[in-house]
């Protein structure tokens, strides 16, 4: 690979980072470990790493020191494994000193990158990776790279975090102000129906970008990098998962939905395609907690990763959005233990169950005239479970405290769910 490419790569790139307005986020990383950031695309991973080589640099660290490839760019077309060594007689090149930190971002285009990778580990160099395919954290490649990486999946903006990026305070000061509260709920529900991925917050067509991040996932991670040669199959797919968000769907009927508009496919393909866009980091499943181990993987409920992913596929479809807002607030919290909680034989539905929490969760746009409905299977849950320490109902406005035989539901707003306020503390609110 020529150097001096790579410089203006290098150089380029600095002065990206240099002009970059930082958001801080929910994360945290160890000095001098080797990470490697996976998540959606667009999700604000390469924004996490310009701050880390910020904070670098705000530490004593030269610029010359920060070595940031980013294997999307053009001029870095044809670039192969055995390129890798020309990035490090680069960095040699640009600097003497002893501690060089690389940058590493979107490599996973690269075949054979984990060789390289662990090979930096191994020497003992300062490594930061990002990728948009959960194949980078598979057992195969955990295993190429020795442990030498802690991993970590990197999600779109919270709600949290989209209050901090537009500077809305959310402390108790707001909290009990009416005006400020207003301001709050706005911006949830604003979140709610266009998701969190950064760049789309301040764009006035906020459809068309998340529109264009959907195709790039379809297109480019998907088709492209699978080699996915049923196109109208996969959007089908992905098209019926978002009109099934809420329930379960079994992978059957999932074919013969798609099967229905006269395109060819098979339980096998769905299977198969729904993986692809788990690894893509487009969907993601919660499985039956009571089921045989056949019908969890067989029967999931699936979720957006991102809101505005969701709204592309939904209209007038406030439930669906609500319970997707939840879902990816849970699955930011508690990773592969979340779960739903579905039996015949005792009629108890839960649209969340985390068991290492304790936790419950119902979620109803309105509370109304289901009321009844909704807190059956909470009650019931509880009393047949030792280990439920909460029942919640996350609604979209609501919020009281339901009480049955020493049995306690909080129903809570989504907007103090997703921002874990205390709705007792700040019932006046």
């Amino acid at each position: 690979m020529n150097h001096n490419i790579l410089k203006q790569v290098i150089y380029d790139q600095i002065e990206v980072i240099q002009d970059a307005e930082i958001t801080q986020r929910e994360y945290f990383f160890e000095k001098n470990i080797n990470y490697i950031l996976v998540g959606l695309r667009r999700s604000g991973k390469s924004t996490l790493l310009y701050n880390i080589a910020k904070e670098l640099v705000s530490e004593g660290c030269d610029w010359s020191q920060i070595v940031y490839v980013n294997f999307e760019d053009d001029r870095l077309l044809g670039f192969s494994k055995d390129d890798f060594d020309d990035i490090l007689e680069t960095a040699y090149e640009l600097t003497d000193a002893k501690d060089i930190y690389f940058f590493f971002d979107e490599i996973q285009i690269i075949d054979g990158w984990e060789h390289f990778a662990r090979r930096m580990a191994d020497h003992k160099k300062h490594v930061y990776i990002t990728g948009s395919n959960a194949k980078m954290l598979s057992s195969e490649m955990a295993g190429v790279l020795g442990g030498r990486y802690i991993p970590k999946m990197i999600m779109p903006f919270s709600l949290r975090e989209v209050l901090d990026y537009k500077k809305i305070a959310y402390d108790d000061a707001a909290i009990l102000t009416t005006s400020r509260m207003a301001i709050i709920k706005k911006t949830c529900r604003e979140y709610i129906t266009g998701g969190g991925l950064p760049e789309s917050l301040l764009l006035n067509n906020k459809r068309e970008y998340i529109k264009s991040v959907y195709e790039k996932v379809l297109l480019g991670d998907m088709l492209e990098r699978e080699q996915i040669k049923n196109k109208m199959a996969l959007r089908l797919m992905v098209k019926k998962i978002a009109e099934t968000v809420m329930h379960e769907i079994s992978f059957n009927t999932l074919a013969g939905n798609v099967k229905a508009t006269g395109t060819k496919t098979s339980t096998d393909s769905m299977i198969e395609y729904s993986s692809f866009a788990e690894n893509a980091y487009l969907l993601f499943r919660t499985r039956n907690y009571v089921s045989k181990f056949a019908e969890k993987e067989s029967v999931p409920r699936f979720y957006f990763f991102d809101n505005g992913l969701l709204s592309l596929f939904l209209v007038d479809k406030p439930s669906a959005l609500l319970e997707n807002a939840v879902a990816v607030f849970l699955k930011r919290k508690f990773e592969d233990g979340v779960y739903y909680f579905k039996s015949t034989r005792t009629g108890i539905d839960i649209d969340f169950y985390i068991p290492e929490a304790g936790l419950a969760v119902q979620v109803a746009y309105t509370l109304g005239d289901a009321e009844e409905r909704e807190t059956r299977s909470l009650f019931s849950f509880a009393s047949r479970t030792e280990d439920v320490k909460q029942l919640v109902i996350v609604t979209s406005e609501e919020e009281k405290i339901i009480e049955k035989d020493g049995c306690v539901i909080n129903v809570v707003p989504v907007h103090k769910f997703l921002l874990e306020i205390d709705s007792e503390e700040h019932s006046s609110s």
